[in-house]
């Protein structure tokens, strides 16, 4: 296979980012009220509505914005917002607006400005850091065997890290899914070694991706 070399820049404040990530699950109820679903409990769930403070509520509270929760346990959260009851799981994610769906996922970003996510890769798990200077999504060869990607199979070149010039594989990644977001046919790079310590969303997923920060928030909406 043709050897081949590719520049990625990843993220300096890595190693600090990782200390803390966190998916939420979101919907816009029809009259604009915005619920984070951040935790999820045995009766109990940590909600963000209107970008507002995560606020914990257990079963049959009700929010000062009218968010009642009607169950909930580590699995999904059963909520009225409006006088309407959805089911919202922690990895789901999606913006409802009138009866028509909208792919929607939102970030909160740590103490240092990093927004983090859980998502699938190929229908397995990972955790996404978001890297608008990746050109890729980038992850390590350790993860690449985790989740199951024939790396070796790609074209072979290699990658600057921060410890230096390393093999990387590019890959073509069937499927990306953020949440409600589903990409088909990514590309992306397998870096050798343990770094990054977990996959870095770059701009071959990001380019087909809207994204919206509001304070700690960054609201990601799938383009095509």
């Amino acid at each position: 296979m043709k050897c081949q070399v590719l520049t990625i820049v990843l993220c300096r404040n890595l190693a600090v980012a990782f200390c803390s990530w966190m998916l939420v699950s979101s919907f816009n109820a029809c009259a604009d009220t915005q619920v984070n679903v951040v935790g999820l409990f045995s009766g109990k769930a940590v909600l963000v509505i209107n970008s507002g403070p995560p606020r914990i509520l257990t079963v049959g509270q009700t929010s000062p914005e009218g968010v009642k929760l009607l169950a909930a346990d580590s699995g999904q959260a059963s909520l009225e917002v409006d006088g309407k009851q959805r089911c919202m799981a922690i990895s789901q994610s999606g913006a409802v607006v009138g009866s028509r769906a909208v792919p929607v996922m939102t970030m909160y970003a740590n103490r240092e400005g990093h927004f983090f996510g859980t998502g699938q890769v190929n229908g397995k798990t990972v955790k996404f850091l978001l890297d608008t200077g990746a050109t890729v999504i980038a992850m390590s060869s350790a993860e690449a065997r985790r989740i199951g990607i024939d790396y070796l199979a790609g074209d072979e070149g290699t990658s600057f890290t921060a410890g230096g010039l390393v093999k990387a594989w590019t890959v073509n990644l069937n499927s990306v899914k953020l949440g409600a977001i589903s990409l088909n046919q990514v590309e992306g790079v397998v870096i050798d070694g343990e770094f990054p310590p977990m996959v870095l969303l770059g701009m071959s997923a990001l380019n087909r991706i809207e994204m919206k920060r509001d304070g700690i928030s960054m609201t990601l909406t799938k383009k095509y």
